[in-house]
């Protein structure tokens, strides 16, 4: 599969909804000790400034959320609900909290290292990342990769040529507020795909 550079910050330094859309088919890749893995992403969700319920940034800057505040192109990693990380992608420019969350990937690479830590069977490659939680234990994302950048290895994004079908918008989903805003993106049918596919 032909590969190119990790996407740079000018990528993210954008609105949000575009970078979430954009981000769809794009491989998101990290590189550790036990091997190379890495995945399509298949399935965004968009989180937007101080205004947004949904975001971490909705009671003004805090320790945890600090990263959404600085430099786009960064990783904005956090234990959701004490039992899963999830990871984001920071957006638009510093001082704008704003980031996109990775929620579902198609595995390409390293479905052996996947499939160990995930404990799951090697025949059961498109539920290896489906959910923002499973695709991180699936690429061994913790805390340790918080305010990363996603502009170079070990964990980016890149562009491997992968084209996506059609993308469509509805409402986030695993969420108690902020329901009510069309700001999940996803690939329209794709087995990988965490919540409605259609």
């Amino acid at each position: 599969m032909a590969r190119s550079r990790p996407l740079d910050r000018a990528f993210y330094d954008r609105d949000t909804l575009t970078v979430a859309a954009d981000l769809i088919g794009k491989v998101l890749v990290h590189r550790t000790k036990a091997g190379v893995t890495a995945g399509a992403i298949v399935e965004t969700e968009a989180y937007i400034g101080e205004s947004d319920p949904a975001c971490h940034a909705a009671p003004g800057p805090t320790k945890r959320n600090a990263p959404l505040y600085g430099p786009p192109g960064v990783a904005y990693v956090y234990l959701n609900y004490g039992m899963h990380y999830l990871v984001n992608a920071v957006t638009e420019g510093e001082g704008s909290p704003a980031a996109v969350l990775i929620r579902a990937l198609e595995p390409l690479e390293g479905l052996e290292v996947m499939s160990k830590r995930r404990g799951r069977a090697r025949a059961d490659v498109a539920g290896l990342c489906r959910g923002p939680g499973n695709l991180t234990k699936a690429l061994g994302i913790s805390l340790k990769q918080n305010q990363a950048s996603l502009t170079a290895p070990p964990l980016s994004i890149e562009d491997w040529g992968v084209r996506p079908g059609k993308v469509v918008w509805g409402p986030r989903i695993g969420i108690r507020v902020g329901t009510d805003r069309p700001w999940r993106c996803w690939l329209a049918g794709h087995e990988c795909v965490s919540g409605r596919r259609g």
